[in-house]
């Protein structure tokens, strides 16, 4: 069915409206090489509470992604143009990745696990607990090329009831996990994180990108080694400000495309800010790179789907 605009009548407003931008912020000369000046920045859909985790999927060229707080995940096919609900209830999901075969992953809140949907439609649990103990709520993830699916379990889920079910954490922290669907087995690859959320591999998968919301509110980046398994060097990559990097993408050069509270914030390798794409949202939250070719960013900002086409296509698309 058509998605209904479900933006609650007390949506935040901290920025005044006259004063959020729209339009491509050129900081360094070396981000017109990722994304026109003039780029056209559309909007796709706007009605939800707090947009979150898009995922795109090549067959059928529509996005998928959560509006949390109303416990929906809604579809975009770029075809039409239609926005529809994809499934309501949805245990308020939050992040979604695409895997090798196809399959939609999720972090889901208030289930406390990451999900996979199946080819059949089938919704299977891949993992809820750590060594007995129920999840927090994983918020973002990520599958790397052996098909390994990495986390981050923040509390946000658990803190209230809006966007999952209040309750006490059964964990001594908050942490970041590796979980492998072939073996069943989960460890956790970082612990010192105050609240992990995005997170990503560079494109040769010998670095690790965390996006702490908590306290820091920065990047982090770490080395991965070998074995592919575990990680270390644990050092700042970047704070990201206005507001703190939520969730983030790693296009095919080892850019790192990060939301921020004034839109999509564009980093080099080595750190540096190169450009903003601005939206005109209270906050970003998240974006993926979609349409065939892999060089089109769609944002969830707040309230909205927008997109902008770049010159550049994403890491770790698996098509």
């Amino acid at each position: 069915m058509t998605a209904e605009n479900k933006t609650f009548p007390d949506h935040r407003s901290q920025t005044p409206a006259e004063e959020l931008l729209q339009g491509i912020e050129v900081i360094d000369g070396r981000f017109l090489d990722l994304i026109d000046a003039n780029a056209e920045i559309s909007k796709h859909f706007t009605g939800c509470e707090w947009a979150e985790g898009p995922v795109y999927f090549p067959a059928g060229d529509y996005v998928l992604w959560s509006d949390i707080p109303n416990n929906r995940i809604l579809k975009f096919e770029a075809g039409s143009g239609d926005t529809t609900v994809f499934r309501e209830p949805c245990n308020n999901t939050n992040g979604h990745y695409r895997d090798q075969q196809g399959r939609l992953v999720s972090c889901e809140h208030a289930a406390n696990r990451i999900s996979r949907t199946e080819a059949d439609g089938t919704v299977n649990t891949l993992v809820d607990n750590w060594q007995g103990s129920r999840l927090n709520s994983p918020n973002d993830l990520v599958v790397k090329k052996d098909g390994t699916i990495w986390f981050t379990d923040p509390p946000y889920g658990i803190l209230s009831d809006r966007e999952g079910n209040k309750r006490d954490s059964e964990l001594d922290g908050n942490f970041t996990y590796r979980f492998d669907p072939e073996t069943n087995e989960t460890s956790i690859v970082d612990s010192v994180g105050d609240r992990p959320n995005g997170l990503a591999f560079s494109p040769d998968e010998k670095l690790f990108y965390l996006a702490d919301t908590g306290e820091s509110r920065d990047i982090t980046v770490f080395d991965v080694s070998d074995d592919g398994k575990t990680l270390s060097n644990r050092r700042l990559f970047a704070e990201v400000r206005p507001g703190a990097s939520d969730g983030f993408r790693v296009d095919e050069q080892g850019n790192i495309w990060t939301s921020a509270r004034d839109g999509v914030q564009c980093y080099s390798a080595d750190g540096t800010l190169l450009g903003k794409i601005l939206i005109p949202e209270q906050a970003t939250a998240n974006l993926v790179f979609g349409d065939k070719d892999g060089k089109r960013i769609y944002i969830c900002g707040d309230t909205s789907l927008y997109s902008v086409r770049v010159k550049v296509s994403g890491s770790h698309r698996f098509y």
